[in-house]
């Protein structure tokens, strides 16, 4: 690139890596990569064998199916946790029965690998929560609150910003909430 090129500066690499951060922190992108990463333990192990020299040890089951339909059912719910994050608790509580439905079905669960990562990933989709949105100077968004709302008589306060254990209860009052009439 010549000096006076408008192009960028840096390498691909590094706005890959940028972009990924970015699609990746408005998503719960480890709950879906364990719940993906527990079916497929689940799904494989029922159809795998292993060769001991002249000896073929074949793990398959009579369940072989139903561990196969876990196992599909588990990455279509972690990927769903990437692309469709609005339904995450959904599949959060899929994947935790799932988990739980593949212990008698199919080896223990993956032999208790695919369990675990699908337990793991349930988990973490459901106790997921979106950031909040932050303003263009890097500040928390203040919420206030309307006028319509204040009782009688109150002084408009100063706006409280609305962080999570920022110790403010906007909702509880002295008397518990209640406003006595009279």
């Amino acid at each position: 690139m010549s000096p006076e090129s408008t192009g960028q500066n840096e390498h691909y690499i590094r706005v890959l890596r940028r972009r990924f951060r970015a699609w990746r922190g408005h998503r719960p992108f480890w709950a879906g990569l364990f719940t993906m990463a527990g079916g497929i333990p689940i799904a494989y192990f029922p159809y795998a064998s292993m060769k001991l020299g002249n000896m073929t040890l074949a793990m398959s089951t009579t369940a072989g199916a139903g561990s196969l339909i876990i196992g599909v059912l588990l990455i279509t719910l972690g990927l769903t946790m990437w692309y469709h994050s609005i339904v995450r608790v959904f599949a959060g509580v899929a994947a935790i029965l799932l988990a739980l439905i593949s212990i008698p079905v199919a080896n223990i669960g993956g032999f208790v690998i695919g369990f675990v990562f699908a337990l793991l990933g349930g988990a973490l989709s459901i106790s997921w929560a979106p950031g909040e949105p932050v303003d263009a100077d890097g500040k928390a968004p203040v919420a206030e609150v309307p006028d319509a709302e204040r009782p009688e008589g109150e002084l408009q306060a100063a706006a409280v910003p609305q962080q999570q254990g920022s110790g403010y209860d906007l909702a509880a009052d002295a008397d518990g909430g209640r406003h006595r009439a009279g």
